[in-house]
Protein backbone atom coordinates (compact mmCIF):
# COMPACT_ATOMS: atom_id res chain seq x y z
CA UNK A 1 0.00 0.00 0.00
CA UNK A 2 1.63 3.78 -1.11
CA UNK A 3 1.47 5.64 1.64
CA UNK A 4 0.35 9.49 1.57
CA UNK A 5 3.55 11.06 2.52
CA UNK A 6 1.33 14.26 3.15
CA UNK A 7 -0.49 12.41 6.05
CA UNK A 8 2.86 11.93 7.74
CA UNK A 9 3.82 15.63 8.40
CA UNK A 10 2.44 17.02 11.74
CA UNK A 11 -1.22 18.81 11.76
CA UNK A 12 -0.71 20.99 14.43
CA UNK A 13 1.93 22.06 17.23
CA UNK A 14 0.68 19.30 19.51
CA UNK A 15 0.63 16.39 16.98
CA UNK A 16 3.19 14.25 18.89
CA UNK A 17 1.87 11.27 17.48
CA UNK A 18 2.75 11.79 13.93
CA UNK A 19 6.14 13.20 14.87
CA UNK A 20 6.94 10.26 16.72
CA UNK A 21 5.92 8.12 14.04
CA UNK A 22 8.36 10.01 11.24
CA UNK A 23 11.51 7.79 12.72
CA UNK A 24 9.38 4.59 10.81
CA UNK A 25 10.23 6.13 7.86
CA UNK A 26 12.94 6.31 5.52
CA UNK A 27 14.83 9.06 4.31
CA UNK A 28 13.19 8.39 0.64
CA UNK A 29 9.89 7.69 1.39
CA UNK A 30 9.50 11.00 3.02
CA UNK A 31 12.19 13.15 0.91
CA UNK A 32 8.95 15.06 -0.63
CA UNK A 33 7.87 16.38 2.70
CA UNK A 34 11.10 17.31 3.82
CA UNK A 35 10.61 21.00 2.85
CA UNK A 36 7.01 20.99 5.18
CA UNK A 37 8.84 18.60 7.64
CA UNK A 38 11.70 21.50 8.00
CA UNK A 39 8.92 23.90 8.94
CA UNK A 40 8.45 22.73 11.96
CA UNK A 41 11.62 24.24 13.48
CA UNK A 42 10.52 27.10 13.31
CA UNK A 43 10.35 27.07 16.78
CA UNK A 44 11.92 24.59 19.04
CA UNK A 45 9.62 25.66 21.79
CA UNK A 46 6.67 24.08 19.83
CA UNK A 47 5.84 20.25 21.14
CA UNK A 48 6.25 18.69 17.54
CA UNK A 49 9.34 20.17 17.18
CA UNK A 50 12.41 18.44 19.13
CA UNK A 51 10.99 15.16 17.75
CA UNK A 52 10.83 16.38 14.17
CA UNK A 53 14.14 17.92 14.60
CA UNK A 54 15.69 14.28 15.74
CA UNK A 55 14.38 12.60 12.89
CA UNK A 56 15.63 15.22 10.47
CA UNK A 57 19.02 15.18 12.14
CA UNK A 58 19.14 11.48 11.53
CA UNK A 59 19.23 11.95 7.82
CA UNK A 60 21.54 15.26 7.88
CA UNK A 61 23.89 14.05 4.76
CA UNK A 62 20.31 13.73 2.98
CA UNK A 63 18.82 17.06 3.43
CA UNK A 64 21.59 19.72 2.86
CA UNK A 65 20.11 21.21 0.03
CA UNK A 66 16.80 22.31 1.88
CA UNK A 67 18.95 23.13 5.28
CA UNK A 68 20.83 25.77 3.23
CA UNK A 69 17.46 27.02 1.60
CA UNK A 70 16.16 27.54 5.44
CA UNK A 71 19.20 29.10 5.61
CA UNK A 72 18.73 31.45 2.96
CA UNK A 73 15.47 32.92 4.01
CA UNK A 74 14.48 35.66 6.03
CA UNK A 75 13.35 33.88 9.05
CA UNK A 76 16.14 34.72 11.61
CA UNK A 77 14.68 32.71 14.20
CA UNK A 78 13.84 30.07 11.32
CA UNK A 79 17.69 29.91 11.18
CA UNK A 80 18.87 30.16 14.41
CA UNK A 81 17.22 26.96 15.31
CA UNK A 82 18.37 25.44 12.17
CA UNK A 83 21.65 25.97 12.98
CA UNK A 84 21.47 25.01 16.50
CA UNK A 85 20.15 21.82 15.17
CA UNK A 86 22.50 20.64 12.16
CA UNK A 87 25.37 22.97 12.34
CA UNK A 88 26.74 20.64 14.79
CA UNK A 89 26.74 17.50 12.74
CA UNK A 90 26.53 18.75 9.26
CA UNK A 91 29.55 18.10 6.98
CA UNK A 92 28.34 20.22 4.09
CA UNK A 93 30.62 22.44 3.27
CA UNK A 94 27.84 24.84 1.76
CA UNK A 95 26.04 24.64 4.38
CA UNK A 96 29.23 25.41 6.66
CA UNK A 97 30.21 28.50 4.69
CA UNK A 98 26.69 29.55 4.92
CA UNK A 99 26.91 29.19 8.78
CA UNK A 100 30.73 31.27 8.82
CA UNK A 101 29.39 34.03 6.17
CA UNK A 102 26.59 34.22 9.07
CA UNK A 103 29.19 35.01 12.02
CA UNK A 104 31.08 36.92 9.85
CA UNK A 105 28.59 39.21 8.08
CA UNK A 106 25.24 38.66 9.49
CA UNK A 107 22.36 40.80 8.41
CA UNK A 108 20.40 42.86 10.72
CA UNK A 109 17.46 40.49 11.26
CA UNK A 110 20.46 37.87 11.60
CA UNK A 111 22.04 40.12 14.57
CA UNK A 112 18.89 41.02 16.18
CA UNK A 113 17.80 37.37 16.67
CA UNK A 114 21.62 36.36 17.24
CA UNK A 115 21.85 33.69 14.59
CA UNK A 116 25.35 35.34 14.45
CA UNK A 117 26.34 34.34 17.75
CA UNK A 118 24.97 30.80 17.43
CA UNK A 119 26.97 30.44 14.48
CA UNK A 120 30.15 31.89 16.16
CA UNK A 121 29.57 29.01 18.82
CA UNK A 122 28.99 26.12 15.99
CA UNK A 123 32.21 27.81 14.17
CA UNK A 124 34.53 27.38 17.83
CA UNK A 125 32.62 24.13 18.36
CA UNK A 126 33.19 22.23 15.04
CA UNK A 127 36.80 24.25 14.71
CA UNK A 128 35.59 25.88 11.51
CA UNK A 129 38.24 28.95 10.21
Amino acid sequence: MKINTKDLIPKDKHDIERAENLKNYSYSELKPIIPELLEWLQDLNWPVAKLVSEYLESITENISLEILDVLKTNDAVWKYWTISIFGRVTNDELIRNEIIRIAMNPTKGEIIEEVDKIANEIILERGWK
